[in-house]
This record gives C-alpha cells, structure tokens and sequence, in this order.
C-alpha cells in the first residue's frame, strides 16, 4: 500500500520559514516525480512546485520562485519543501504527490498518489 505522509505545518509569522516533508513508503520512490500542491480556503488545489524523478529538473510556480525549494533524499524514501520569506497569502493545506504519468510536472493529473495534507498558516 502506497503511502505519503507529510509533516512540519505549522503556525509562523510572515517572513518566517518552514520545511515541510513528506515521506513515502510502498513504492520505488525514485522512479516518481515529486510534487508539492497548496489549497487555501475557498480556492482551488493549486501547483507550486515539482522535481522529476531523478532530481535533474525542478519547476516552480512563480509566486514562490526565490523563496520555496524542492528537494528529495531518495535513500529515506523523502521529498522536501523549504519554504522562506512566508506571506500571508502563502497560508494553505500542502499536499504533496508522486507520479509516473507523463505530462508537465504542474498538472495534477500527472500524479498517481497524494498525501492528506500539512496545514500552514501564516500569520501578518
């Protein structure tokens, strides 16, 4: 059974950081595509960032460019989220997802598993 868990939500203040993370189990982690997705309240599931499997390529929605990084240790089965300079309009549920689909790393169709969810809120 796949799995993916995320942790390290929180409350901070803006300008402040977090490191989300997201450990996968049940799977080749790998062989998948990585990707972090936020959802605020009221609004749609929405792309920020994503690495291909082999760590070679990252992309990154332009809001978050500069202050959020996407990493992945594949030897602990683990996806990262860095994420710097915090806004309130950064505040959301981050999800993050694995894939072998093809397609653009932004498209959420592209991802064959998704985890519950990591609350972050920012505070002004």
């Amino acid at each position: 059974q796949v799995q993916l868990v995320e942790s390290g939500g929180g409350l901070v203040q803006a300008g402040g950081s977090l490191r989300l993370s997201c450990a996968a189990s049940g799977l080749t982690f790998s062989s998948y595509a990585v990707g972090w997705f936020r959802q605020a309240p009221g609004k749609e599931r929405e792309f920020v960032a994503a690495m291909a499997w082999n760590g070679g390529y990252t992309v990154y929605t332009d809001s978050v460019k500069g202050r959020f990084t996407i990493s992945r240790d594949n030897s602990e089965n683990t996806v990262y989220l860095q994420m710097n300079s915090l806004k309130p309009e950064d505040a959301a549920v981050y999800y993050c997802a694995a894939g072998q689909r093809g397609g653009l790393l932004r498209n959420e169709m592209r991802y064959d598993y998704w985890g519950q969810g990591t609350q972050v809120t920012v505070s002004s």
